[in-house]
């Protein structure tokens, strides 16, 4: 189903441009676009030098408002490519007035176009689009391809922290983070009945506990 767009789109991602910056879509070759740095400052983004943790497909922003607002010595970065989703996230934000958090409107594949080598300290997957089909497999945030994106941006040892409710996605990604060389530091298969302190839910996974699905976690180490 198409999303139509928000009403006054545009006025309304100007008004939050303090916490976002959008991305040059000029370049539509992902891999040349990339190579065009335009590194974010994060110390003068935030005003400090609190480690940076990234959120790769924000939606509306629930998870990283709850956890940014947890863990308020830590600087989160929120990712998401669709505008007329990211904007909700934006104004959650700002109508919180919460300091430790700054959006980012681009695709996965330019993150080393924004992002310093040896940066973020943990990035977070939530129900990324499992892409089942085979021919979509390079597509899925897990591939090895991006997890080679992913090691470029993180410190040494820094985390990867994944959920999904998608099994088959969940044992794919388990597969290419080991073909990527992350270790594997946690999994688990039942995260409702097996809760992790601090770990905020998203939208959909608010919801899918309430349909009773499964919801599968991973914690990987660069």
């Amino acid at each position: 189903m198409r999303m139509h767009k928000k009403s006054h789109l545009e006025e309304r991602l100007s008004a939050c441009s303090d916490i976002l910056a959008i991305a040059d879509l000029t370049d539509k070759n992902m891999l040349s676009a990339a190579e065009k740095k335009e590194y974010l400052d994060f110390r003068e983004i935030f005003k400090n030098d609190n480690p940076v943790r990234l959120e790769i497909g924000c939606g509306k922003g629930k998870f990283v408002a709850e956890t940014a607002a947890l863990n308020p010595n830590a600087n989160f970065v929120a990712v998401e490519k669709i505008s007329n989703v990211l904007i909700d996230a934006c104004e959650r934000i700002k109508g919180e007035k919460l300091k430790n958090v700054y959006f980012l409107n681009c695709a996965a594949e330019v993150l080393t176009k924004y992002f310093r080598p040896d940066t973020v300290e943990v990035i977070y997957l939530n129900f990324s689009n499992p892409l089942p089909k085979e021919g979509y497999k390079k597509q899925r945030l897990t591939h090895p391809r991006f997890l080679e994106i992913y090691r470029g941006i993180l410190k040494n040892g820094g985390k990867i922290i994944q959920k999904t409710d998608d099994k088959n996605f969940y044992l794919f990604s388990l597969e290419s983070y080991k073909e990527a060389g992350y270790e594997i530091e946690e999994t688990c298969e039942d995260l409702k009945n097996h809760p992790v302190e601090g770990d905020a839910e998203t939208e959909h996974e608010k919801l899918f506990k309430a349909q009773g699905k499964q919801i599968y976690r991973i914690v990987a180490k660069a």
